[in-house]
């Protein structure tokens, strides 16, 4: 963000006509969190929070906010994951080509095969898989008209999976070529809610925003006549406009985007995952996450727990990231409502689920770390999950 967040911060604010101290006290902000942002002593800030200070100067979020929010991986993940990045470059480059041609029916297996690996977040199989997978699909997509949707399938989930692993100039490479690639609008439009998704992570909330707007608009069905393809597609991106517009302190803009999501969600008539895909699956459920976690965004954890309590428990599937995701959220709305043994719990819950998503995932370090600024002891557990999620203590 550099000095631009300090000096439009500072100069928004003094255009309201609040002090450095009115603005944290309206905001929850701590005055002196503003007062090095503005000086200069600290350059960035958390989304949520530069959010809050948005909303409490009735400006968007973008307004301040022109740089990731997300610094990316560490040296550690950009290592173990370079064999990935390097098959992304130079499929070819990463291992000899087998003896025989891959054929369409013997990578197809092999991406079946995978899927429960990313499904299932099993991070360390899919670094030992991908690279030899990258590029099979490479050289059948060459070789074979068949080829070409299992590369584009590919690429998907590898752009998905490296998003999820905050290697975001790796994923954006990954998707730009699977959106290329793709037969038609729906499957683009699968690529392009990941994308939307990449976008929020790197905190270019504006980018997203227009992006779901245009694909939503280009993609939306007839509701009496849409297909459970049509209605995921429109639906997922509906998600990501919101996503996007409360991040950016448009409410009403989120609001009118998960009303139509829900329109789709209710003609979809439960949860359903096209051909399989458990990126695409869409009804509901995953409407009332989403929901939830705009309630989040804007402070509410009271909404949180009222809406996660009537989220029936079978209707989330226990490796799904959406629901992991969600899960954090929950976590943090006991945090925010001093429920630190609930919060813990929660957390403690995710890690025996995705043991390899959660050390990935600095919304859980900045929950836990919440939660032992407020301790004077740790319990074995919290010391734990300390040691997970990687927080100094």
């Amino acid at each position: 963000m550099a000095a631009h967040l300090g000096n439009r911060l500072r100069d928004v604010r003094k255009r309201r006509g609040l002090t450095q101290l009115g603005l944290a006290r309206e905001s929850g902000v701590s005055v002196s969190l503003i007062r090095k942002l503005e000086q200069g002593e600290r350059r960035d800030a958390r989304l949520e929070t530069v959010r809050r200070l948005a909303a409490t100067l009735r400006v968007p979020t973008s307004s301040l906010v022109v740089e990731p929010a997300d610094e990316g991986a560490g040296a550690a993940v950009l290592d173990a994951w370079a064999p990935v990045r390097q098959a992304l470059a130079d499929p070819a480059g990463v291992a000899a080509e087998p003896d025989e041609p891959p054929t369409a029916q013997g990578v197809a297996a092999a991406l079946d095969a995978a899927m429960p690996l990313f499904s299932g977040d099993r991070f360390e199989e899919l670094r030992a898989v991908l690279p030899a997978l990258l590029r099979d699909t490479d050289v059948l997509a060459r070789l074979d008209p068949q080829g070409h949707p299992l590369r584009v399938r590919l690429l998907q989930l590898t752009g998905w999976l490296l998003t999820q692993t905050r290697q975001f100039d790796a994923a954006e490479s990954a998707l730009g070529a699977a959106l290329d690639g793709s037969a038609d609008r729906l499957q683009g439009a699968s690529t392009v809610s990941t994308m939307c998704w990449l976008l929020l992570r790197q905190g270019r909330l504006g980018e997203a925003r227009e992006l779901a707007i245009r694909w939503a608009d280009e993609t939306e069905p007839c509701l009496s006549r849409a297909t459970p393809d049509e209605l995921s597609a429109w639906g997922w991106l509906l998600l990501r406009l919101s996503a996007a517009a409360v991040r950016d302190n448009r409410s009403d803009e989120a609001e009118d985007a998960l009303r139509l999501a829900h329109a789709a969600a209710v003609a979809m008539g439960r949860e359903f995952a096209p051909d399989g895909d458990f990126l695409r699956a869409f009804g509901p459920v995953t409407v009332t996450l989403k929901r939830t976690e705009n309630a989040m965004v804007m402070d509410r954890p009271d909404v949180v727990l009222r809406l996660a309590a009537r989220i029936p428990k079978g209707g989330m599937r226990p490796t799904s990231n959406n629901r992991n995701r969600h899960l954090l959220d929950v976590a943090n709305a006991y945090t925010a409502t001093r429920q630190y043994g609930p919060a813990v719990e929660t957390l403690t819950a995710i890690r025996a689920a995705a043991p390899q998503w959660l050390p990935n995932q600095r919304y859980a370090r900045d929950i836990l770390g919440r939660i032992v600024a407020r301790r004077r002891t740790l319990t074995d557990t919290m010391r734990s999950l300390t040691d997970t999620v990687g927080l100094p203590v």
